[in-house]
């Protein structure tokens, strides 16, 4: 686990952003293009960028697909549901906005290697072996004890201010915020690496010029550092045993005004929040973007299924922490390598425990597909599955029914590790 350690203490820290912030903006869309291509055609080939400015949304990408849609009501109507709307909305507004786009068909060469892996070119008669992998690339997934849901605790918390803030605002609690914010949660851990204080938190919204018709700004401030810590903060922690102590320190918009914000503050671009979507940067990731990309992109789906096979292995008490990485040929269904990482908190070798996983989890593209049905989740979720994914987390998410997240290999792993014995040489497969 990367650290920043003082003689004293060892510090870590993870933000978190809200769907205001502009490459969240950017995410929401791309995935909302995705849902509603999916939503018509399960079979359809997606990979959608976007880019966000001042008073426009560029679309481009690689779309191959038997059904249309009206691409710029999708977007208008994401912005709209983040709360960019009239003039009040900070210089960002749905209605009004240019949306550009350019697409094309995804590349034959591509669509080649997906449709027909290596292995059934090679001749093998497995329906499994037929998809490949949409990329080569490598991917992480990562659980840990320290949240009830195996989530390292400074994205966890970082995440869950920023839902809470998104809810007031929207409810009207905190009427006078606007949609862009970040949320940053600093964590004092003991010599073995157990959560002991929560060090700093940080929170950065925009908000109106003014509020309840006062438009100065040493009031502004004031009331929304009262406002974030009382109605914002308090009630987040309720939710966990680690409580703010009278030496946690706080920075409510420490710039000293956050009135120009979202696309107009900054621009914005889809994938560029590749560590706010994971663990926080307390495990490693592979570079790969989720967002926009249908679930043959093994950036997106391996990911996923690597977490599953983390939170099984926690929860099934075969290491206190863990990390797998898979690696994939584009072209090719079955993983190049399986490497697994348990930090020195496992009875049992990492390479028995990555023989469990290739016994266990079978994580060819189509297999994944199959078992957490990706193609079919937006149907079932009315259009609205991945885009939900693109702000607060694709990892760990409780709030709605996430598959990748089931705690349904458990019984299995426990009854296959009371077979092996305890040994203590790390290795990979």
């Amino acid at each position: 686990m990367p650290v920043e350690t003082t003689p004293t203490r060892t510090l870590f820290t993870s933000e978190s952003v809200s769907e205001g912030h502009p490459d969240k903006i950017c995410d929401q869309i791309s995935d909302a293009i995705l849902d509603a291509f999916l939503t018509q055609d399960p079979m359809a080939r997606v990979a959608c960028e976007v880019t966000v400015t001042t008073g426009m949304v560029f679309v481009c990408g690689e779309i191959t697909s038997n059904t249309y849609v009206d691409i710029p009501a999708v977007v208008r109507q994401t912005i709209r549901n983040i709360g960019y709307i009239g003039a009040e909305s900070g210089g960002f507004d749905a209605d009004t906005c240019a949306v550009m786009t350019s697409i094309d068909e995804q590349s034959v060469d591509i669509a080649g290697g997906v449709d027909t892996a290596k292995e059934a070119r090679d001749g093998e008669t497995d329906s499994l072996d037929k998809v490949g992998a949409g990329d080569q690339g490598i991917m992480f997934g990562y659980a840990c004890e320290e949240t009830d849901n195996y989530m390292p605790l400074p994205i966890a918390i970082s995440h869950d201010l920023m839902r809470k803030m998104a809810t007031l605002r929207k409810n009207g609690t905190m009427g006078y915020l606007r949609p862009d914010s970040k949320s940053q949660v600093t964590i004092e851990y003991t010599e073995d690496q157990q959560p002991k204080r929560i060090d700093t938190i940080v929170i950065s919204t925009q908000h109106d010029p003014d509020i309840d018709g006062n438009p100065d700004n040493a009031f502004i401030q004031q009331r929304i550092e009262q406002d974030v810590k009382g109605l914002v903060i308090k009630p987040v922690f309720e939710g966990y045993t680690i409580q703010p102590d009278a030496d946690t320190q706080y920075f409510i918009n420490p710039s000293g005004r956050f009135v120009i914000g979202g696309p107009q503050g900054d621009s914005g671009l889809t994938g560029r929040k590749i560590i706010v979507d994971t663990y926080g940067g307390y495990a490693r990731h592979g570079g790969g973007a989720f967002s926009g990309k249908d679930p043959t992109k093994v950036d997106r789906s391996a990911a996923y299924a690597a977490r599953h096979v983390a939170k099984n292995m926690v929860a099934a008490g075969l290491a206190s922490r863990c990390e797998l990485q898979i690696s994939y040929a584009i072209g090719v269904a079955r993983p190049v390598s399986i490497y697994v990482d348990t930090f020195g908190t496992s009875n049992y070798t990492n390479q028995q425990l990555a023989a469990l996983v290739q016994q266990h989890f079978d994580l060819r593209p189509a297999a994944i597909i199959n078992t957490f049905k990706l193609r079919a989740l937006p149907a079932e979720f009315e259009g609205q599955f991945y885009q939900r994914l693109a702000a607060y987390g694709h990892i760990g998410r409780t709030d709605f029914d996430v598959p990748w997240e089931q705690l349904d290999k458990v019984d299995e792993l426990k009854a296959a590790a009371a077979k092996l014995t305890v040994g203590t040489t790390a290795c990979s497969v």
